[in-house]
């Protein structure tokens, strides 16, 4: 069994790797999609979004980051997942599951499963570029205008020579609504020899043997089930060992946001700190009645000093003091 970290737009960036990991319990993440165009990205970039880079691409907790490409240009993918290996990167994965309009409309991400040729095309040169003994993974849906194009883009990306499928288990069209189809990943799988990880609504516990069982995966890549209980995969774990954890305490919970604030603090402004925050503390309340609760005021909160006292007032002040966080020069990351 192995838990991967999923890669979420505007969310899960390295404070955030950072944070989860240290809890346990995951396996791998992986960054946010580099965006790929016609002109070589300065390594800055890669630094910005997968700064684990800098210490041979694990998080703090010893846990491996994987560097995400999106693009549709087969040899700017190639030189950029070799770029990325120079730059330290241990594995290289390509996004096509995007469902972002923008993204699609610029021919990245989930729309590229229209083509799976051009799939084919842009893993193999990925794979060609990147050194053989660096895996190239990737990650996509079961279709773009339905369900029904999994197992050919599944085909062309194991003929490719992917060491690894990721598969949400939605078509664009379906976006994030529930349910999430894993009896389709199923027929991917059955499909192809290459290892193939289930995503797509995995909140529980019980909901990663479910899928488990549906699926017939194994490994799973959890995204917004981790972000709403951050101890969801050493859960997990602990449940295959016969050995239930009990769910983390909520002001355990609100320690870690606190935590990632302050984290925060070193590479953005004031107002996206606290924009970040909020984007967690929503996913919180699907698994904390108490984040509900705290909801209400903490969305109106603008500035970073305010947000950190509401945090404090929810969780009480000696649990809280620690967190705030001494007065040192900003580091903002363009």
């Amino acid at each position: 069994m192995r838990i991967i970290l999923a890669p979420m737009e505007g969310l899960v960036d390295a404070p955030i790797r950072e944070t989860l990991t240290h809890v346990g319990g995951i396996d791998r993440c992986v960054t946010e999609f580099v965006r790929v165009t016609h002109g070589m990205l300065p390594p800055r970039v890669f630094y910005n979004y997968a700064p684990e880079l800098h210490n041979r691409a694990l998080t703090r907790a010893g846990t491996p980051v994987s560097v995400q490409l999106l693009g549709s240009d087969p040899e700017m993918m190639g030189r950029h997942g070799a770029r990325a290996v120079e730059l330290g990167a241990e594995q290289v994965d390509i996004n096509f599951g995007c469902p972002a309009k923008t993204v699609n409309k610029h021919k990245g991400g989930c729309v590229l499963m229209r083509e799976p040729e051009l799939m084919h095309a842009i893993a193999s040169a990925v794979r060609e570029a990147v050194p053989a003994q660096v895996p190239v993974t990737a990650k996509m849906r079961l279709g773009y205008d339905d369900r029904s194009m999994g197992v050919d883009c599944g085909v062309a990306l194991a003929e490719a020579g992917v060491a690894e499928i990721v598969i949400h288990a939605r078509s664009k069209v379906d976006g994030y609504r529930p349910p999430a189809y894993w009896e389709e990943i199923a027929r991917v799988r059955e499909a192809v020899s290459t290892p193939v990880v289930a995503n797509g609504e995995i909140w529980t516990v019980e909901d990663y043997w479910r899928c488990r069982e549906v699926s017939g995966c194994d490994d799973v890549m959890i995204g917004r089930g981790l972000i709403a209980r951050p101890d969801l995969a050493a859960r997990i774990k602990a449940s295959q060992r016969g050995e239930p954890l009990p769910e983390m305490p909520w002001h355990d919970v609100v320690a870690l946001v606190g935590d990632y604030a302050r984290a925060l603090q070193d590479r953005l402004e004031d107002r996206y700190v606290t924009g970040r925050i909020k984007q967690w503390l929503n996913y919180l309340r699907q698994g904390y009645h108490e984040a509900e609760t705290l909801w209400p005021r903490a969305r109106k909160i603008r500035e970073v000093a305010p947000m950190m006292a509401c945090l404090e007032q929810i969780a009480g002040k000696e649990e809280m003091a620690r967190l705030r966080p001494e007065p040192s020069p900003m580091h903002v990351v363009s």
